[in-house]
């Protein structure tokens, strides 16, 4: 299941549950001749059944959806004014599930800012009307419900991102893995459809990897994946990304850069690598294929097959080389 899905779910879930208790709470009301506070969950019922339709109407966009705050803060405002106008305080207990609903449904900072702008101006009539030690109950009680919810809410996206990272993650080198690589490189060149603005990409391969592999074993080349990762990310540029492919090839993306800096780029590297000395094996070389976007470059796979090609001509000048290919232009 997508975040999006989730997140469309358990809006619907909230509003639908906060709408049911708000009808029961209506009728309630109705029975016992409460009628200002009969019309008061109606208007409320009809906010959070209006967030219920919202939520399906922008289901594809829900995880950037600015309507939620605007029926929240209307929701939330109704229960704060009701309070005043009405001077009825047992309204304030409307307050509990109105902030969890809050924290459900907003982004954490959202929801923590209405949250707690609703208990600040509760506690100031509070303060005004009821004796201290009801008022500091009701207080307290609020501030419980707001930070229960505030850790759980904190929590969920602490693990979400964590879930992420570790889906577009390789978990041997912490480079970005090749999942992650075709849909980046894609939004790169929609970016550079719009702006002009060019585009070069480097495929570096370890030479001789699979004599390496069967000489010093799985593990130990593993260690040296690592390591070179390490040093790539100690000479590219804030803004290129990173990727491992496996077998000992690496992905460079980088936005902004035309032939002649990918070209330095490259030798950069080239010459980075081959001048380390590198534990177990000692010296290390590697091959690098590069090319620049050009206007009929519309999908990924143009551009790393292009560079898979550059690759294999830089090792058949003898590896430790690069290889630069300029494209079709016609």
């Amino acid at each position: 299941m997508t975040e999006t899905r989730l997140r469309t779910y358990t809006h619907l879930a909230g509003y639908g549950l906060a709408t049911l208790f708000i009808i029961a709470l209506a009728s309630q009301n109705l029975r016992y001749g409460f009628y200002e506070l009969f019309y008061l969950a109606t208007g409320l019922a009809l906010l959070t059944g209006i967030g219920a339709v919202y939520t399906l109407i922008s289901r594809r966009q829900q995880l950037k959806a600015p309507g939620h705050l605007v029926i929240l803060a209307l929701l939330n405002a109704a229960i704060v004014a009701a309070l005043f106008t009405l001077d009825r305080a047992d309204i304030s207990y409307w307050c509990l599930p109105t902030i969890l609903l809050n924290m459900l449904i907003l982004p954490l900072r959202q929801g923590l800012i209405l949250s707690i702008a609703v208990i600040l101006l509760l506690c100031s009539y509070l303060f005004a009307t009821l004796p201290i030690s009801e008022t500091l109950l009701t207080t307290m009680a609020l501030l419980i419900v707001l930070s229960a919810a505030s850790l759980y809410i904190w929590h969920y996206n602490h693990m979400a991102q964590s879930a992420e990272d570790l889906a577009i993650t390789d978990p041997v080198t912490g480079a970005h893995n090749a999942r992650f690589l075709n849909e980046t490189l894609q939004k790169e060149i929609s970016r550079a459809n719009v702006t002009g603005h060019s585009v070069s990409v480097i495929l570096i391969g370890m030479d001789y990897v699979g004599e390496a592999k069967d000489l010093h074993g799985e593990t130990a080349m593993q260690n040296l994946s690592r390591e070179v990762t390490q040093q790539l990310f100690g000479v590219i540029r804030a803004g290129d990304t990173l990727y491992t492919l496996g077998n000992g090839e690496f992905f460079l993306i980088l936005p902004f850069t035309p032939e002649e800096g990918v070209r330095v780029i490259a030798e950069r590297i080239r010459r980075t690598l081959a001048e380390h000395r590198w534990p177990v094996i000692g010296r290390l070389t590697v091959s690098l294929g590069c090319t620049t976007r050009i206007a009929s470059d519309t999908r990924s796979d143009a551009l790393r097959g292009r560079t898979a090609k550059a690759l294999q001509q830089a090792r058949q000048r003898g590896h430790d080389n690069i290889w630069y290919s300029h494209g079709d232009r016609h």
